[in-house]
């Protein structure tokens, strides 16, 4: 539950941040990873934004599942460009009849594509791992996000931990009854399972916008309120920002 909850979100420097200035400046760097040509920008935003969530006290476990997806995709997309692209050949071998050759510009256009991806995952992480739902939420109202969209956002964020609770105690009832002591008893429970599931998200929904009109609901939240933007944070966004650009260039 910690790794989907608020739970790593405690005060730290970047947590007190205004969610929008955190929300531009992920932005504009995502930009800057995504169109550097190389591997030194990204490989630097990466080791960045981990020294940061190690500083946060993000547990290496809690980090590492967050980038065991993202780190499979570049090892995939780095392996398929140098064993399938370029033209300069590294090596090559057969094996059981099937000639695999090696290319040093596949392996270099390779690294250069797992560079962007690790780094673009390592600032959508660190922007995860530093900013409240809620906040992040006021953040892309001020974007002008339309407000329909936020809205379904939060009650889904806000229900799906209901529902992973009654999974888990649909769950641990199905295996208390070894509904999981086979391949097709396991398929079988799972079925039952994520047909338990459809039907409470759809009684849920019925029951929240029933309990939402007769409070008056109108559509509008407090929560999306807007402060000023601090001087500070401003002038310190600017000068990474510059910063950053400036190692982009190079």
């Amino acid at each position: 539950m910690q790794l989907f909850s608020e739970y790593f979100k405690k005060s730290n420097l970047l947590s007190r941040v205004d969610a929008r200035i955190k929300l531009i400046v992920s932005l504009i760097l995502l930009i800057m990873v995504l169109s550097y040509r190389g591997i030194v920008f990204p490989l630097l935003i990466l080791c960045l934004g981990i020294i940061l969530c190690i500083r946060m006290k993000i547990p290496l476990r809690v980090l590492f599942l967050r980038f065991s997806e993202p780190l499979v995709v570049a090892s995939v997309v780095l392996i398929l460009k140098f064993l399938t692209g370029g033209k300069d050949t590294l090596f090559s071998i057969e094996i059981a009849g099937i000639r695999l050759a090696g290319h040093t510009d596949g392996l270099m256009e390779g690294l250069m594509i797992a560079a962007r991806i690790l780094g673009a995952v390592s600032i959508i992480a660190l922007l995860g791992f530093s900013t409240p739902f809620t906040e992040f939420m006021a953040g892309l109202s001020w974007f002008r996000i339309p407000k329909g969209f936020i809205e379904i956002l939060m009650f889904a964020y806000r229900y799906i931990f209901v529902l992973l609770e009654d999974a888990m105690v649909i769950y641990n009832a199905q295996k208390n009854r070894l509904g999981y002591s086979s391949v097709r008893r396991g398929l079988n429970s799972f079925g039952v399972l994520t047909g338990s599931l459809i039907l409470k998200a759809f009684e849920q929904s019925q029951n929240t916008t029933v309990a939402m009109a007769q409070r008056g609901y109108d559509g509008n939240m407090p929560i999306l309120k807007h402060k000023p933007f601090k001087r500070s944070e401003l002038l310190f966004s600017t000068l990474f920002v510059t910063t950053m650009g400036f190692l982009w260039r190079i």
